[in-house]
């Protein structure tokens, strides 16, 4: 009788890690597929000072991050207040810190672009 119950665990885990694998591969060929094409729609259309092709990278990579935190950290099995303490601190910081390298960026690209500061470095 234990053994059944073990044999549909083991069935269960196994078809869970293929489910993960294929999420990740799908996501992972998608983001490799648009590095290598680079559509010139998406090269050509900025959004909030960036190219979109940039944007859909980060929103990809977030998207990565959090499906490998909810799968490998098993936060799926944990309370309400642990996954938004753990998933929601993380998608804040890396949020605020893409903000901060773009605008950042963004300023002293005008900076030098604009001939107060020269590019010999």
């Amino acid at each position: 009788m234990a053994h059944d119950t073990t044999t549909g665990h083991h069935e269960s885990a196994v078809k869970r890690i293929w489910t993960v694998f294929a999420i990740l591969s799908v996501v992972t060929i998608v983001e490799v597929a648009l590095g290598i094409i680079r559509p010139a729609f998406l090269e050509h259309t900025s959004f909030l000072a960036m190219k979109l092709l940039n944007w859909i990278f980060i929103i990809l990579t977030l998207y990565k991050a959090y499906y490998i935190t909810w799968a490998f950290m098993h936060m799926e099995h944990e309370t309400k207040g642990l996954r938004r303490a753990v998933v929601w601190t993380a998608l804040f910081l890396i949020t605020y810190l893409i903000f901060i390298l773009l605008t950042e960026g963004d300023y002293i690209y005008e900076v030098y672009k604009n001939g107060q500061v020269a590019w010999d470095f």
